[in-house]
């Protein structure tokens, strides 16, 4: 049964700043584009400003960092304030993949902060499942790299931003 099992993979990097300043700097896509190597923007769309289940944005997307270069609609499927912050991205009826960031505070030995995941999962359907197959390996490293990056980049304006109030 191992076959039925998400195909993804993810990231945990810890910030000095608390889980609500994370949150906000997380579910704002409209700040992607700071932080991802990929993403360089995305748009509220369809009425929606802000994160909650069911809100529809769309990501200017420049595959790999160096293309080719696509918008791709996207709809919130996760939205639990200072906890999950969750998007599909495709059409609804059929999504490719769903990316995600979890948060928590972190322990006291950890001297407190935030813990903070970026995750992805692809849909299991069997075209998704080849594709894996074939490029899962490749195509999850550099998801991975591109995961450590965001969160790094988002660490450095998160822990700024909480050093200056």
């Amino acid at each position: 049964m191992a076959l039925l099992k998400p195909l993804g993979g993810e990231v945990t990097v810890h910030m000095d700043a608390p889980v609500d300043a994370v949150w906000s700097l997380a579910s704002d896509v409209t700040r992607i584009g700071e932080f991802s190597p990929e993403t360089f923007e995305a748009q509220w769309t369809h009425g929606a400003t802000g994160p909650e289940v069911g809100a529809r944005f769309k990501g200017h997307v420049k595959r790999n960092g160096v293309g080719p270069t696509y918008w791709t609609p996207c709809t919130v499927t996760k939205a639990v304030e200072n906890e999950v912050f969750e998007f599909a991205v495709g059409l609804d009826a059929n999504p490719i993949n769903t990316w995600g960031y979890r948060m928590e505070p972190a322990s006291d030995a950890e001297c407190g902060g935030t813990r903070v995941t970026e995750y992805f999962r692809l849909t299991p359907a069997w075209y998704i499942r080849a594709y894996w197959l074939l490029l899962g390996r490749l195509r999850g490293r550099t998801n991975e790299r591109g995961m450590r990056t965001t969160l790094e980049r988002m660490k450095a304006v998160v822990e700024a931003e909480e050093g200056t109030r």
